[in-house]
């Protein structure tokens, strides 16, 4: 059965207190509607709905950014979950299957449950994602009978038995797109708080003699995002399971608790990561390499065998190949590091190229920006570069090639050759002394003024 999936994202968040609208709070480098979008496509849906309110155009481009093909419907006055369920109506008008229902602030739901609610909806013809809570507080409750579910019932509206149910709502709900909007369309106002509340449907669904059944999960999973330290949380629950799995796919994490995850990180088994390491979104590291402490990775690509730090930093546009070795306070920036080559210390490599084996000393600059364009390094392979050079781009050095020490690069230095760019050294006998001496008494008369 073909599967739309429709994400409610029409909040504002009043309790987060910010201008920026609430589905688009980061969790582990990633806004939260890009975690629920990222569950929801387990289920591979044909279409995908987001419902968007308040700062609808910022939704809508997070969305469309995760994945062009996402229609936006708006929800311009917030009237309830069932109504905000009604906006995605028109964009699925052709749409003949089943549909699930996420929110764009409940990040953490997995696919596997998901799948559960699909698999579900085989035998029933509306499927509940519940939880049972350790403090139901103000959920709504689920009303069963048997498997059956009777009814969902808002904390508002419930009476003192109903309150004492602990098996509560999440609000996911699955059911036949078609089946699902005429139920809707029977949805009333009539409650406390005078909105339409898509949990309604299950009690007209069953008075239609409808089936309705309940999937659980953990409560964890249903955890939704409504203040700033309910985003504290959220993230410290997403690195917590993260490190988890780290450890079990084959990780080494020296401190676990110091190394800090992106949504989209990936890390081959047997690598090693040394303590307060922090990955950026878009970080591939494969099996075997080391990550040495205080280094920070961001859209990059490290190789098997690769040691990175410690105190380095990776950059958007960085590959490293196998057995390279980026070594404290070097940074590299949209550069291609071949096999076997080394960037140890003290060095900024942007917007380059360096072949295999090439060794590049202490303290060297790409020059690669002149106020308005980048410009391209090309060093070759078993290249030499010598401590402190600065490699005015666009510029080539040879394969088999070296600069010397202290050098300013600014012609191509040809395969096999030796690259010098300084003035010559003069030395002048006893000026060091008479300037002191001058610099001294210009110093005594200035205290002497004051």
């Amino acid at each position: 059965m073909a599967t739309a999936l429709i994400i409610l994202a029409a909040g504002k968040g009043t309790r987060m207190q910010s201008d920026l609208p609430k589905v688009l709070h980061q969790i582990a480098g990633a806004p939260m509607l890009v975690h629920a979008l990222k569950a929801g496509a387990s289920l591979s849906p044909e279409r995908t709905v987001v419902v968007a309110g308040h700062g609808a155009d910022a939704v809508a481009k997070a969305a469309q950014d995760w994945d062009e093909t996402i229609e936006i419907a708006l929800q311009t006055e917030q009237n309830g979950t069932a109504h905000a369920v009604q906006q995605a109506q028109t964009a699925l008008t052709d749409f003949d299957g089943d549909a699930i229902v996420i929110f764009g602030d409940t990040p953490f739901i997995r696919p596997e449950t998901l799948e559960a609610m699909t698999a579900a909806r085989k035998t029933h013809d509306i499927v509940v994602l519940g939880f049972e809570a350790a403090d139901p507080g103000r959920y709504g409750r689920l009303v069963q009978n048997g498997d059956q579910l009777e009814k969902i019932v808002e904390f508002k509206d419930a009476n003192d038995q109903e309150r004492a149910i602990t098996l509560c709502n999440s609000g996911v709900i699955s059911a036949n797109l078609p089946a699902l909007f005429d139920l809707i369309d029977q949805v009333k106002n009539d409650n406390a708080a005078e909105e339409y509340y898509l949990t309604d449907i299950i009690g007209i669904a069953r008075a239609q003699g409808l089936s309705a059944t309940v999937v659980t999960c953990d409560e964890a999973e249903t955890l939704g995002i409504n203040s700033r330290a309910e985003l504290s949380n959220a993230e410290t629950l997403f690195q917590a399971r993260a490190r988890s799995e780290a450890l079990e796919n084959g990780v080494t994490l020296q401190a676990a608790d110091t190394v800090y995850f992106a949504h989209d990180t990936v890390i081959g088994r047997d690598s090693f990561i040394e303590p307060n390491v922090v990955f950026g979104p878009g970080v591939t590291i494969e099996s075997s390499a080391t990550i040495r402490a205080f280094s920070h990775l961001e859209d990059c690509h490290v190789s098997r065998g690769a040691s990175v730090g410690p105190y380095a930093r990776l950059r958007p546009g960085t590959e490293l190949a196998e057995n390279t070795k980026v070594g404290n306070f070097v940074e590299i920036k949209n550069a291609t590091v071949a096999e076997g080559a080394k960037v140890n210390h003290l060095t900024y490599i942007g917007d380059a190229t360096i072949g295999e084996k090439a060794n590049v000393g202490a303290g060297t600059v790409t020059c690669n920006y002149d106020g308005v364009f980048k410009h391209h390094t090309d060093i070759g392979a078993n290249a030499f570069i010598g401590s402190g050079t600065m490699l005015v781009a666009p510029v080539r050095v040879g394969h088999d090639a070296m600069t010397g020490s202290g050098s300013v690069i600014t012609e191509d230095v040809p395969d096999n050759a030796l690259g010098l760019g300084r003035t010559r050294q003069v030395n002048k006998d006893g000026f060091a002394k008479k300037l002191f001496d001058m610099l001294k008494a210009r110093k005594a008369k200035q205290q002497k003024g004051h």
